[in-house]
C-alpha cells in the first residue's frame, strides 16, 4: 500500500510510473488526497471539540467543588453538546479512514525505474539464458505421458478423490517430490536462510498484510464457516510473522525459508499449456523471504537471484531469466525477475519461480517499521521467491532426463532419492 505523504510529494512522478502498468491513477490520487484533507480537517476539530470538553469537565468539578451549582450545570449541558458532536465526528473520521484505506488498497505498487512498460508477458524483457537445451530421441513424451507409463504420478486418481489439478504422487514419484523439497530447504539453510514450519491457513489480516487480499480474493480457497484461507504461497504466512513490529537497524537483514504446500483457485482452460503438472490447484513450494532496510533491497534481490540461478545449475536444467514487464508486474512488486525453465518435450518455457522487490509496499499495510540509527522510524523493505516451486521443476525433470530406458535422476538429488533412475 502506498503511503499517503508519498503520493502528496510525488504525484505526477507517481502517475507517470504507473501507466508502465497500463494503469491511470490520477483520479484516484485526487480522490485520496482530497479524502485525507478531509480527514485531517476532521481529526482537527474532533481534538479540539475534545480538549474543550476535558477543560469543561475540569471547570465543572471546580465549580461544584466551590458550590456553584448553577454554573456547573449550565457547562454540563455544554458538554453533553460537545460529547454528542465529538461522537458525530469520530463517526465521520472512521468512516473517511476506512474509505481512504479502501481507495490506496485498489492502487498498485509503484514500478521500479528499470522496469519495462509493456501491456502482457509478450513484453517481458530476457536479461539472462543458461544452459544447452538436450536433444531428445525420437518419440520422447510429455511429462504427463510419462508420468503415466512409469506410474509415479496419478492425474485420475487425484481427480477421483478431489478434482483436477490436485494430482496423487506415488512410488519414485513421491521419493523425488520429497527429495527436491529437502534439497531446496537445505540449500536455503546453507545459504542462511532460518527454515520454518508454517500454518497453511491464514486469517483476513494476514492476506490483507501481504497484498492478496483484497487483490487477488477470487484466486484464494476461503473456509468460510471460520474465515481463514488457504495460503495460495508461503510467503503469507511468513512475512505475516513480522506484522505490526517494530525492529531496530541492527535486527536486519532478517533471512526465512519455509516448505508448504499451496492452494490457488486458478481459472484453467483446455489445452497441453495446462495438461499434467503445468497448472494445479494444488502444489508443492519452497519459498526465500527477506525483510532488509531500504539501502541493501537491491543488493538483497540480487543475491535472491543468484540463489536460484545456482539451484537450476546444479540441477543442470536450461532456463532464461525475465524482467517483468509493467503489464504482468504483480500488484505488490516493484521489481520481479520470472525464472523459467525448457520444458524439452513442450518445446516451451515453463514459469518456476518469481524473485521480487516489494519494497515498502508489503511493510506498509503489515506496520512493519524499524527504528534507524537516527532512531526514526522508517518502513522496512520486503522480498521473497520461489526456490523453488516444484510442479514445473519436476516436469523440466521428467522430460529433459529422460532416455529411452528410463528417467535419470540429476546427480545432487541421488543422495536425497536413494535411486538413480525411474525405470
Amino acid at each position: 500500500m502506498l503511503q499517503v505523504s508519498n503520493i502528496a510529494e510525488h504525484k505526477e512522478a507517481y502517475i507517470k510510473a504507473l501507466k508502465k502498468r497500463n494503469f491511470d491513477a490520477e483520479e484516484l490520487f485526487d480522490q485520496v488526497l482530497n479524502l485525507d484533507e478531509t480527514r485531517k480537517a476532521t481529526q482537527a476539530k474532533l481534538d479540539d471539540t475534545l480538549a474543550s470538553s476535558n477543560k469543561m469537565s475540569k471547570e465543572i468539578g471546580l465549580l461544584f467543588k466551590n458550590g456553584e451549582h448553577q454554573k456547573a450545570n449550565l457547562l454540563k449541558d455544554k458538554t453533553g453538546k460537545l460529547k454528542e458532536e465529538s461522537k458525530e465526528l469520530s463517526e465521520k473520521l472512521s468512516a473517511c479512514v476506512a474509505e481512504l484505506q479502501d481507495l490506496l488498497y485498489t492502487i498498485p505498487n509503484i514500478p521500479h525505474e528499470s522496469v519495462p512498460a509493456g501491456k502482457s508477458e509478450d513484453d517481458n524483457e530476457e536479461v539472462y539464458r543458461e544452459g544447452d537445451i538436450p536433444v531428445l530421441a525420437e518419440g520422447s513424451l510429455p511429462h504427463w505421458e510419462l508420468a503415466k507409463k512409469y506410474d509415479i504420478i496419478d492425474f485420475e486418481l487425484g481427480n477421483k478423490i478431489t478434482g483436477a489439478g490436485f494430482p496423487v504422487y506415488k512410488g519414485k514419484g513421491a521419493r523425488l517430490q520429497r527429495a527436491l523439497i529437502t534439497w531446496f530447504l537445505d540449500k536455503a539453510v546453507e545459504a542462511g536462510y532460518t527454515e520454518y514450519q508454517l500454518p497453511l491457513l491464514v486469517n483476513e489480516a494476514s492476506g490483507y498484510g501481504t497484498g492478496q487480499l483484497p487483490d487477488k480474493e477470487g484466486q484464494m480457497y476461503h473456509v468460510t464457516g471460520d474465515d481463514l484461507y488457504l495460503i495460495p504461497t508461503a510467503e503469507v504466512p511468513v512475512t505475516n510473522m513480522f506484522r505490526d513490529n517494530l525492529m531496530n537497524e541492527k535486527d536486519f537483514p532478517v533471512l526465512c525459508t519455509g516448505y508448504t504446500p499451496c492452494f490457488r483457485r486458478e481459472a484453467g482452460s483446455y489445452g497441453s499449456h495446462v495438461r499434467g503438472l503445468n497448472r494445479l490447484h494444488q502444489f508443492d513450494k519452497v519459498e526465500i523471504v527477506r525483510l532488509e532496510t531500504p539501502e541493501k533491497s537491491y543488493a538483497a534481490l540480487d543475491e535472491m537471484v543468484d540463489h536460484v540461478k545456482g539451484l537450476l545449475k546444479e540441477l543442470k536444467l536450461p532456463y532464461r531469466i525475465l524482467r517483468l514487464c509493467g503489464g504482468d508486474l504483480g500488484f505488490t512488486s516493484a521489481l520481479t525477475f520470472d525464472f523459467e525453465v525448457f520444458s524439452t518435450a513442450q518445446d516451451r518455457w515453463l514459469e518456476i519461480s518469481s524473485v521480487s522487490n516489494f519494497e515498502n509496499f508489503q511493510a506498509n499495510r503489515l506496520k512493519l517499521r524499524y527504528k534507524n540509527k537516527e532512531n526514526k522510524k522508517e518502513l522496512a523493505h520486503t522480498l521473497n521467491g520461489s526456490a523453488l516451486a516444484l510442479p514445473r521443476v519436476l516436469a523440466g525433470i521428467l522430460e529433459n532426463y529422460q532416455t529411452e530406458d528410463g528417467i535419470e535422476i540429476p546427480e545432487v538429488l541421488i543422495p536425497y532419492c536413494g535411486f538413480s533412475k525411474i525405470d
